[in-house]
């Protein structure tokens, strides 16, 4: 594991932000930190990445051990914040340049990196101008691009599409997964669930400090249940109906009847049958996979889907 950690505590004063964690990430993966806010995601990244200290536990990146070899930590890793860290005075070239001269490449190494960084990430075009008359998905591409000049073992990615409109966060999921293919390990937190979803070959559930679930995308939704129709009726006569028939979660504000699926047309056929033969007939059907949202709703004690 390129990433372990067991125990990670912080606090705050008498606030514990982080409370007894313990996470592993495989190395040439995507692993994704969810959570609602507060939850103690950027603090995670903040202690793995040598800028904040932990009250507790043993961490260890890329083989050192956080807390007692920080420097060799911070020689193998790279970290992408919230808000793109450019120069906005320069162009994306030099931008790119002046990482390369910080991290030792000389003036030749430096300008060569560049120049492979513009072409990966599709930037030859606005290579020299100024990063000020960048879109916001350029920006955060030339970001990502100045993080890969010391080509790092771990990129810790903070929440890195936020704002960007649909096409832009595309194409950065698509440079993201590049870096994957070529041996990178990403360590992700983001608040949009189908990024993670998307990505990642590992999730977390942070909330309140704790661990609420890890897993795959596919066990975490596997714990709130399969597949379900759920049927929209027109009276709550109806709707009691179609319960003592059939089962199920009941929402009497909508007049719907949630019941579990297993997804085929045969299903679906076999229950319209059964409502026909009890003489209801719902208004509306529609069939309900479940979704990372339902996740983090039902682990982060949120309102709202069916237990």
């Amino acid at each position: 594991m390129i990433v372990e950690v067991t125990g990670l505590r912080k606090a705050y004063g008498s606030t514990a932000v982080l409370d007894g964690i313990d996470l592993e990430v495989a190395e040439g993966s995507v692993f994704a930190l969810l959570g609602p806010n507060g939850a103690g995601k950027t603090t995670t990244i903040r202690i793995l990445s040598t800028l904040s200290r932990p009250d507790g536990g043993r961490l260890r990146v890329a083989g050192f051990d956080v807390v007692r070899e920080p420097a060799e930590v911070r020689g193998a890793i790279s970290v992408t914040g919230q808000y793109a860290a450019v120069d906005a005075e320069q162009t994306g070239r030099e931008n790119l340049v002046m990482v390369g001269r910080l991290m030792h490449l000389g003036r030749p190494g430096a300008k060569a990196r560049a120049a492979g960084l513009l072409e990966r990430f599709d930037l030859v075009d606005a290579a020299d101008r100024r990063v000020k008359t960048y879109s916001g998905g350029m920006r955060r591409r030339l970001d990502l691009a100045m993080s890969l000049v010391a080509a790092p073992k771990v990129i810790f990615l903070d929440e890195p599409t936020t704002g960007l409109d649909p096409a832009s966060r595309t194409t950065m999921w698509d440079a993201i997964r590049d870096l994957v293919r070529t041996g990178t390990t990403i360590f992700l937190t983001t608040q949009y669930l189908e990024e993670a979803d998307r990505l990642a070959d590992r999730i977390m559930v942070l909330d309140k400090g704790k661990v609420a679930a890890q897993g795959t995308a596919d066990d975490l939704k596997a714990r709130v249940g399969g597949d379900r129709l759920d049927l929209r009726f027109t009276s709550a006569a109806a709707l009691d109906i179609a319960a003592a028939r059939l089962g199920g979660f009941t929402d009497h504000e909508r007049l719907v009847l949630s019941v579990p699926s297993d997804g085929t047309a045969t299903h679906l056929h076999t229950v319209l049958d059964d409502l026909r033969a009890a003489a209801v007939v719902p208004a509306q059907v529609s069939s309900h996979r479940p979704t990372l949202d339902d996740v983090f709703l039902a682990l982060t004690a949120r309102e709202g889907v069916p237990a």
